[in-house]
């Protein structure tokens, strides 16, 4: 079993950064893949990024491409998602999920075998 924490939201106005955390615990996953995804109110979860147990394996949404990057530290158990030059459109919570097939880059939330509770990310204009 592996518990996942998100932290690292808050307020930004546009333009600004945040660097999110997704911290594991109970068991080691650095052979998982690991996906951030977001929601804001109304609409359907969204595929943000993703990071293979191979850190050079990374994929991004159109939307956040050249933004955000994601990366791990598999010492400390945790992958983060930096964000940069955010727009109010990011506004969202924002969750991380885990997926013990390490090798795949899924996109769906579909698969996910760990997920977190989310931290809220308001970009104001």
């Amino acid at each position: 079993q592996v518990q996942l924490v998100e932290s690292g939201g808050g307020l930004v106005q546009a333009g600004g950064s945040l660097r999110l955390s997704c911290a594991a615990s109970g068991r080691t996953f650095s052979g998982y893949a690991v996906g951030w995804f977001r929601q804001a109110p109304g609409t359907e979860r969204e595929f943000v990024a993703t990071i293979g147990w191979n850190t050079d394996n990374t994929y991004y949404a159109d939307s956040v491409e050249g933004r955000f990057t994601i990366s791990r530290d598999n010492a400390k158990n945790t992958v983060y998602l930096q964000m940069n030059s955010l727009k109010p459109e990011d506004t969202a919570v924002y969750y991380c999920a885990a997926d013990r097939r390490g090798w795949v880059i899924r996109t769906s939330v579909v698969g996910y075998d760990y997920w977190g509770q989310g931290t809220q990310v308001t970009v104001s204009p």
